[in-house]
């Protein structure tokens, strides 16, 4: 049995008012994936330790809360994997992604259902050297087109985009990202590097993480989630900037 982390409140409390942030998010993009076809997300961040895990685990633990959804999570930063830490997955993790691609295994012998959360994750694998050329491999192509198949979302949790390229060599095969902030704690350049990192990529939104000031008297009690247009700095017309409480 997994014992998933505290800070993954949409398994370990669905019911509650964090877990109600991440349903926010969640509507939005059941939103896109209904009008656009939205189904391969990747979640980065401009620096490490900002969230970017927690809230790859908690979007799509919402989006499983539908029994009708197929969700799949896929661990893509093989330099600091952690969604098998934070899902509490005992060692080892292999075959995970690493082992897909290098031995050209297809995406359902890499893949670990978890019943009791209708959600199913790829985890990092065994360590190889040279991610950015495993990452490159012409498999990952393979991969991603069986994933599409298999599954309605899939999200992808990447590398840091400023001090990494693997985000952006992963673009070519997801529809868009999520960049994650730390409030109070990324700095503004680092921001604004990712942003023009990004900039060819689609940018869905970005996801204030740890933000604690309310939009409203309302906002203030049970969290907050404010989308706005931001198309000056996504370059795609559609921009979001959501604000997510208590997500360490």
């Amino acid at each position: 049995m997994i014992a998933p982390a505290e800070q993954l409140v949409s398994l370990v409390a669905p019911t509650s008012v964090e877990a109600d942030q991440y349903r926010g998010l969640r509507h939005t993009i059941e939103r896109m994936h209904k009008d656009a076809g939205l189904q391969v997300i990747a979640v980065t961040s401009p620096g490490a330790g900002e969230g970017k895990t927690v809230t790859t685990l908690n979007l799509a633990a919402s989006l499983a809360q539908s029994t009708r959804s197929r969700v799949l999570v896929i661990d893509a930063d093989l330099h600091r994997p952690s969604v098998g830490k934070y899902l509490g997955i005992a060692l080892p993790h292999s075959p995970g992604l690493s082992d897909a691609i290098d031995d050209q295994l297809d995406l359902a012998s890499a893949v670990r259902h978890l019943e009791r959360f209708n959600l199913a994750v790829v985890l990092e694998g065994s360590t190889k050297p040279g991610t950015y050329e495993l990452l490159n491999a012409p498999h990952v192509e393979t991969l991603f087109k069986e994933a599409r198949q298999l599954f309605d979302y899939v999200l992808v949790d990447t590398p840091p985009v400023v001090p990494l390229p693997d985000s952006r060599l992963l673009a070519q095969w997801v529809d868009g990202f999520l960049l994650v902030v730390a409030a109070h704690k990324t700095p503004r350049k680092a921001l604004g590097e990712a942003l023009n990192l990004l900039e060819s990529a689609r940018l869905l939104g970005t996801i204030f993480n740890g933000e604690d000031r309310p939009l409203s008297a309302y906002s203030s009690y049970y969290g907050s989630y404010a989308p706005r247009d931001d198309s000056a700095r996504s370059g795609s017309g559609h921009g979001r900037w959501w604000r997510s409480r208590k997500n360490e």
